[in-house]
């Protein structure tokens, strides 16, 4: 699909929209803020560009000199293992003319060499040599360096942010270690990568993750496993009693605990926070074919609780942990109309493809559920841009975060990226709210 342009579409027009909508807090998002190419702008200034992003794991840079490359929108960064056995986040322009440095999307290298003028750079970014570049009597090599983004490591999991002044992620990240550590995704494999492409906002793909509203009606394979398709008032017994035997069950102290830093309540802006455990309908251990296990334990877990880790990292990236197996789920734009769903299988880092479980058995259920969400984002999509569309209510209870990430949103395209204090609250997936450090 291609849009052209609002010629009357501008900045101005933009804010007063914005205003209009913060006038509705309970209706979705109409028309506009899906196609509009000012918006699209400035959400990269205002939201992309100064969030923490995953960009990838620790295993896919094992060796000094290894390296991949993350891209987001006109936006190349290489995310390379340095001689100082650090993770580096360099943008992939040349400080000379601006060419890529590095062309393809992994590798091994000792420098990164220009192909343009042949300027070499050290894996942590540093300039070693500029061709001829002594005619130049003030040129110093330490002021033309690639430039560096903002790096956050923990779990194994790699974080960018492209602001200089963003808030320290690892304060955010350290929050959830006795939730996320026992999983050891550090020492842990990547089973399986998918992307997904949809031809859709990516705020239509993200809305689509924070519900379950459409859970029953568009997903049978996971409703018959997961709690979340349910109100409060079904779940809650479940949920307790799976609270009450989590910590026993999984080996695992205080598995069942929640905290909530999402959105305008995160510690900064851009650095959401968050987890929570949902239960499993009885007779479920594990998010697969027939809820029976598909891979050895993660790391400290012990057994299975009938329950499964339910977190967010920064406001594009998920995870779904279940005692076996882990999902990374990565919301990537690729224009106003095009988004990337990625997700990324991770199991025990001793697990053996073929032996200890199979791919295929492992990425069913999801990739099953991601099809289907794809069929109804693209449907979405379509109806959005229907000129006669008009955004209804949305629930109080199932799209409670979705109104969340709308408020944010409307509060970053106006420039407002101060945060709130949190609001203690019962939500239907807690079992308690964590106090969390400021």
């Amino acid at each position: 699909m291609t849009f052209v342009p609002d010629v009357e579409d501008s900045q101005l027009h933009l804010q007063r929209a914005v205003a209009a909508q913060l006038q509705q807090p309970d209706a979705g998002l109409p028309r506009y803020f899906y196609r509009s190419a000012v918006t699209y702008q400035q959400e990269l200034d205002n939201i992309f560009f100064k969030s923490w992003l995953y960009a990838g794991h620790a295993s896919q840079i094992p060796h000094k000199g290894d390296y991949f490359l993350y891209e987001i929108a006109e936006e190349s960064v290489i995310i390379a293992r340095g001689e100082d056995d650090g993770i580096h986040a360099l943008v992939n322009s040349c400080r000379h003319r601006g060419s890529r440095v590095c062309e393809a999307s992994t590798g091994h290298c000792k420098t990164f060499v220009c192909p343009y003028h042949g300027w070499v750079y050290n894996t942590d970014g540093s300039l070693r040599a500029a061709r001829h570049m002594e005619a130049m009597p003030d040129f110093r090599r330490e002021d033309h360096g690639l430039k560096q983004v903002r790096v956050a490591v923990r779990f194994g999991l790699i974080f960018i942010n492209f602001d200089p002044d963003a808030y320290d992620f690892n304060e955010c990240l350290q929050q959830v270690d006795a939730q996320m550590a026992p999983y050891r995704l550090d020492q842990a494999k990547i089973a399986h990568r998918a992307t997904y492409p949809v031809d859709a906002n990516w705020k239509i793909a993200l809305g689509n993750y924070l519900e379950c509203y459409h859970c029953d009606t568009a997903h049978r394979a996971y409703s018959k496993i997961h709690t979340f398709k349910e109100r409060e008032q079904v779940v809650a017994p479940i949920n307790r009693a799976m609270w009450e035997r989590a910590a026993r069950e999984t080996g695992v102290a205080d598995i069942e605990k929640a905290l909530y830093r999402m959105f305008r309540e995160a510690p900064g802006f851009g650095a959401c926070i968050y987890t929570s455990r949902y239960a499993l309908f009885d007779g479920y251990r594990t998010g697969s074919r027939n809820g029976e296990p598909l891979a050895p334990l993660m790391g400290e877990f012990k057994g299975y609780d009938g329950g499964a880790g339910d977190y967010q990292f920064g406001p594009l990236t998920y995870m779904l942990n279940y005692p076996d197996h882990c999902l990374l789920f990565r919301y990537v734009p690729r224009g106003i109309d095009r988004t990337d769903m990625e997700i990324v299988w991770f199991v025990n880092g001793d697990a053996r493809e073929g032996v200890d479980y199979d791919r295929d058995e492992l990425a069913w259920l999801w990739h099953v559920t991601t099809l289907e969400d794809k069929r109804i984002m693209t449907l979405n999509a379509a109806g959005v841009n229907s000129r006669f569309f008009e955004p209804g209510p949305q629930h109080p209870e199932f799209e409670d975060t979705p109104k969340r990430f709308v408020d944010w949103y409307l509060h970053a395209l106006a420039g407002d990226f101060s945060v709130v204090a949190p609001t203690v609250r019962a939500h239907r997936t807690s079992s308690c709210e964590m106090t969390a450090p400021e």
